[in-house]
């Protein structure tokens, strides 16, 4: 964990401030377009933001945070209590979502969705890449940053406040594109699920706020062996791999507890896993938050 200090707190749009996190003790951990942080707040809880500042500013982290009115305490508190100076605790950055170099990009962003393109786009534009934001919101004044979009992107930003301008024709806006174009999308899930039916697959990249809703195999029980430590953890059916390996003693970084954050990672030293995560775990590692066994036992690196 790093250690920061709220430097600013400013609000971007209607229900959504900026958080801007200075470091503590000296220069913070580099990043990359795309990653996001473990923020540890006051009240116990932890929660995931996308960094949205510059990355070549090392001394300074920025998030944004959405109010949500169904909030589980985290954006509750963030907007409430949250106050100049406060020290808190951050994660190192970590990148499920990496900008991949292409020869052209269309970023699509939905309201808060902005966050992650935000650095996104300044990097294809310090890199001299054509580079498109088609940014999506109920109204101008809900949609964060546009003010600082336009003054910095121009016309090379296009705004759809749905309100005023119907829904985006997305079908449309694919057909405009070369097949190289490299296509990010972050936003909510409907209009994640209506961009990902007409970008072709391999062009297309998504970050969701919330997993796909899927059906699995009924939960069963497995064993999980701890090879560092030799001991043997079972794993009941009613019990995610998670809960068990905390309940024995092996605490682990948590957050979204849905498969979507990545804090709570393992490497799979022998076994199958059966990934339900909506990242994409790489070979020999999985999220213990969500994921279980197809074979009777895995061996973890723990």
């Amino acid at each position: 964990m790093q250690q920061t200090i709220i430097d600013r707190i400013e609000p971007v749009a209607e229900d959504v401030v900026s958080v801007t996190l200075r470091g503590a003790a000296g220069p913070l951990a580099p990043w990359e377009p795309g990653a996001h942080i473990d923020l540890r707040l006051p009240n116990w809880l932890t929660r995931q933001y996308s960094l949205c500042s510059d990355p070549a500013d090392r001394e300074h982290y920025r998030i944004a945070v959405r109010h949500d009115r169904l909030s589980r305490g985290g954006s509750e508190y963030i907007h409430r209590y949250l106050r100049l100076g406060r020290p808190l605790e951050v994660s190192l950055p970590r990148n499920h979502f990496p900008l991949l170099p292409a020869p052209e990009y269309l970023f699509l962003a939905g309201g808060i969705g902005i966050t992650p393109l935000l650095s996104m786009l300044r990097a294809a534009s310090d890199a001299g890449v054509p580079a498109t934001l088609v940014y999506v919101g109920r109204s101008c004044e809900k949609m964060p940053f546009l003010d600082e979009l336009r003054d910095r992107y121009g016309q090379r930003v296009r705004v759809i406040a749905t309100r005023r301008d119907g829904r985006p024709d997305l079908a449309a806006l694919a057909a405009a594109f070369g097949p190289e174009t490299g296509v990010y999308c972050c936003g909510p899930g409907p209009m994640l699920d209506a961009a990902e039916a007409v970008f072709p697959a391999e062009r297309f990249h998504a970050e969701r706020f919330r997993p796909v809703a899927r059906t699995f195999a009924p939960d069963t029980p497995f064993e999980v062996t701890c090879a560092r430590s030799g001991r043997t953890v079972p794993v009941p059916a009613d019990a995610s791999l998670l809960e068990a390996l905390t309940h024995a003693g092996f605490p682990l970084a948590s957050g979204c507890r849905e498969g979507v954050c990545g804090s709570c990672e393992l490497s799979v030293l022998d076994g199958e896993p059966e990934h339900r995560d909506d990242i994409g775990a790489a070979e020999g590692r999985m999220f213990a938050c969500v994921s279980r066994a197809r074979s009777a036992r895995l061996v973890l690196d723990l």
